[in-house]
């Protein structure tokens, strides 16, 4: 079982064209990305700098389309075989970083329990890609 202390619980989705750009893209934006409390209480602070961990969990639903009919459409999901190289190499990219990275079981069935410490909640997308 995974788990990590104050830090950011980060739901990953894979596009079947995402790649190796979008996954260094995806790591840059989120090591970088002020979302943390300085001392005067605004988001000034990126994960270093906070001392946050990340948790990693891939979420093929996220990439999901539910505009038309009352069932959503995963064909845009990257299939396993695709995605679960570029999770790991996620998880590497931030650990490149510096920053502690836990991860999710790929593929399996988890309960994820999030205490929102905040009212921080994005959708980030790479420039040109889709990972989510």
């Amino acid at each position: 079982m995974a788990s990590i202390g104050p830090g950011l619980c980060v739901l990953v989705g894979v596009a079947g064209d995402d790649g190796q750009s979008e996954v260094d893209a995806v790591a840059t934006k989120l090591a970088g990305l002020r979302v943390f409390s300085d001392r005067e209480g605004r988001m000034n602070l990126d994960l270093s700098e906070a001392g946050g961990e990340v948790l990693l969990v891939s979420q093929f639903t996220l990439m999901g389309e539910a505009r038309r009919g009352r069932r959503p459409s995963f064909t845009a999901a990257a299939p396993p075989e695709h995605a679960k190289p570029l999770m790991r190499s996620l998880a590497e990219a931030l650990r490149g970083k510096g920053l502690t990275v836990s991860e999710g079981v790929f593929g399996a069935r988890m309960e994820v329990e999030l205490v929102n410490d905040g009212p921080v909640t994005l959708v980030l997308e790479a420039e040109g890609g889709s990972i989510r």
